[in-house]
């Protein structure tokens, strides 16, 4: 039995322009019109989408998805190369992982550098994006506080 485009939507969890960019980028065919002037998909069409949107989920450009399903089509002579692509993937995620911890431990110095210099005069968070290394920072911010400082009055001269 043929369904409609808001059926296939539904069933699929995407909505209705989800299902007309995957015409257009070739994900799925177009389907054939009934009397009336309405899409009509076969049942199948629930799972293509479902299979697209599980593989993007996982990390997957459109264009790797679609490379995906295509493999499935020939199913076991594709294992191969659907286990390069996976590796890959996996490969990728794992450097945007260690991408991402390094961006979060700078971050967490740079939070820490501006909480402890109390001022808002040497933000070592700033300094850090002139181009400033975080020390270098730290190491200027001093010099200027002493510089601002006053003078104890055991420090002037008499006293």
């Amino acid at each position: 039995m043929a369904l409609r485009t808001g059926e296939v939507a539904r069933q699929a969890g995407v909505n209705v322009e989800t299902l007309r960019f995957y015409e257009r980028r070739g994900i799925l065919p177009e389907p054939p019109r009934g009397t009336s002037g309405y899409r009509q998909y076969p049942p199948e069409t629930v799972d293509v989408v479902r299979f697209v949107k599980r593989a993007q989920q996982l990390g997957f450009s459109l264009r790797q998805a679609r490379e995906l399903l295509d493999l499935r089509q020939v199913s076991r002579q594709a294992s191969r190369q659907v286990r390069t692509m996976v590796q890959k993937k996996l490969s990728e995620i794992e450097h945007k992982i260690r991408d991402l911890q390094a961006m979060r431990q700078a971050l967490s110095e740079l939070l820490c550098a501006c909480e402890k210099s109390g001022s808002a005069a040497a933000c070592p968070i700033i300094e850090s994006l002139n181009g400033c290394p975080v020390r270098q920072a730290d190491e200027q911010r001093q010099e200027n506080n002493l510089a601002n400082q006053k003078p104890r009055i055991s420090e002037m001269p008499g006293f």
